[in-house]
């Protein structure tokens, strides 16, 4: 097994000269969705209302990514491991509590837990500590402009995103969704609508603040941070689009909201405004452009008396580690590295973003950094990405519907292994092993039936969670099975395992060690 980190000094001696000049800077536009599912776009032929013909346009300049993931279930994790480079278990920041109080830099074990609870969750990060290294600042400190537009979720001032390396924040906005609305009068603290528009949508809006920011900064390298507010509660969107759905509703299809429908739309419209304007400023054939979600879509609020979306053929959604809550459409588009219309398997996390410009670029370092993440070089440019596997820690368990026990995910090959943390009998984990080639969506576990197989994978796990240093969950010793309820996260089928250890093969029980 490779190290986990990834030591910037090797990285920095094996960055080949990828610019056809050594003084040529690649423009940086990464665009990253809120709540975006995998079958939310036209990518992958799983929607049959929504329509995404900008990120399809897209598509046609890059590679698409089929087995792209996000760093963890929610979304303010995977923003923290964009712009480190560093997995949530490292950083602690594991929740998307970071609009509020208090200040926590550091995670800690729990305290306690309700009594139909089997373990006690960490107390998690609420801030993106600026002692992180960022790619924002890596970039600043090379001569780029930097820009951050729409929604941050990392932390107000002192942990904005003026002080993680941006020249400019707007709307320098805090909270979790667009102020209120979607559509205008917004509530934001320090941005207004233009009067001379009403009704402005957010996204038109944000998308016509970046483009400016572009032709601003076009005869110098930029990175534009473009983290969309859609498709993020709360439900609402352009009433005209609302209308041109609502007369294409299906009640049999499982995606069905023309509310979400319309907001997808705006979602592209956005897309397609930075593409414009990319190619009005010819610097297309210069400009690096990144699409990816922060995390699977929405299946736990109601939108028109049923879900926001769906994911199907994948299982879950948002707020779990189940393929919906965590596979993620993705988009690479670099010209000179990567062949137009091109599509790759490689598993690949938010957290390989900034690895793969340091290396491609040649960006400086801070000594002794580390990155969880991987460069992803090979893949972009066609070939195979040796990486043995990848992890999602989410140690927490949001009620929702099809919720999950405090889990930590190992993904090898076909194969995915969840670690239901202390779910067992007398504080023993539980397992959920899946062959996602065979199962995409889930259906069939089979950690009974490949004991060595969960064995081996669970050791990576706990390589992983010693690597990175992660605070754990721990038993709940006030557990009452009385007030126990497993059907409610998932788990009420599985066989009890004792002793914390994974199940054994009554062909070949394993010997305990002497």
């Amino acid at each position: 097994m490779k190290p986990l980190r990834s030591i910037l000094t090797t990285l920095l001696i094996i960055a080949p000269a990828l610019l056809q000049a050594k003084d040529a800077k690649p423009n940086i536009v990464f665009i990253l969705a809120d709540d975006l599912g995998w079958a939310d776009t036209t990518l992958y032929g799983h929607t049959k209302l929504y329509e995404t013909p900008n990120i399809e346009r897209l598509a046609k300049r890059g590679m698409t990514f089929t087995r792209a993931y996000s760093d963890s279930p929610l979304c303010s994790p995977t923003r923290s491991a964009i712009l480190t480079g560093l997995s949530p278990a490292r950083t602690g920041l594991t929740t998307p509590n970071c609009h509020t109080p208090p200040i926590v830099l550091k995670a800690t074990p729990g305290k306690k837990a309700a009594a139909g609870h089997k373990s006690i969750q960490p107390t998690p990060v609420s801030r993106l500590n600026t002692k992180y290294p960022t790619l924002s600042k890596t970039l600043k400190a090379a001569g780029y402009a930097t820009g951050h537009f729409g929604k941050w979720h990392l932390g107000s001032k002192p942990y904005s995103a003026l002080e993680h390396g941006f020249d400019v924040d707007i709307p320098h906005w805090p909270g979790p969704g667009p102020a209120g609305s979607f559509v205008a009068p917004w509530k934001f603290k320090d941005f207004d609508h233009d009067p001379d528009i009403p009704n402005e949508h957010i996204e038109d809006r944000m998308a016509k603040e970046a483009a400016a920011f572009m032709e601003a900064n076009r005869d110098k390298p930029f990175f534009l941070n473009y983290w969309m507010f859609s498709v993020h509660a709360p439900f609402d969107a352009k009433k005209e689009l609302i209308a041109k759905y609502r007369k294409r509703i299906n009640p049999d299809e499982p995606q069905r909201s023309a509310i979400y429908a319309a907001m997808i739309e705006s979602m592209d419209d956005a897309v397609g405004t930075l593409l414009d304007t990319i190619d009005r400023l010819g610097i297309a054939d210069n400009t690096i452009i990144v699409f990816y979600s922060d995390n699977g879509g929405n299946m736990y609020n109601q939108v028109e008396g049923s879900t926001p979306t769906s994911n199907a053929p994948l299982r879950g959604g948002k707020a779990n580690v189940y393929e919906g809550g965590v596979r993620v459409p993705c988009i690479v588009d670099w010209p000179g590295l990567v062949k137009p219309e091109t599509r790759s398997d490689s598993l690949i996390q938010g957290a390989d973003f900034y690895p793969t410009f340091v290396q491609a670029l040649g960006l400086p370092v801070e000594p002794n950094q580390q990155f969880d993440g991987v460069s992803i070089l090979p893949a972009l440019e066609g070939k195979p990405l040796e990486r043995e596997t990848i992890f999602s820690y989410f140690p927490h368990s949001p009620p929702i519907p099809g919720w999950l026990p405090p889990s930590v995910t190992v993904w090898r090959g076909d194969w995915k292994l969840i670690r239901l943390f202390h779910q067992g009998e007398d504080g023993a984990h539980r397992w959920l092993l899946y062959n996602l080639r065979e199962d995409i969506g889930e259906k069939n576990d089979l950690s009974q039936k490949e004991p060595e197989r969960v064995k081996s994978m669970d050791l990576l796990i706990e390589a992983f969670l010693k690597d990175t240093n992660a605070v754990t969950p721990v038993p709940n010793p006030n557990f009452k099975p009385s007030a126990y309820h497993p059907e409610r996260e998932g788990v009420a089928k599985l066989k009890p395992i004792a002793k914390g250890k994974p199940p054994a093969d009554k062909k070949r029980p394993v010997k305990p060690k002497s």
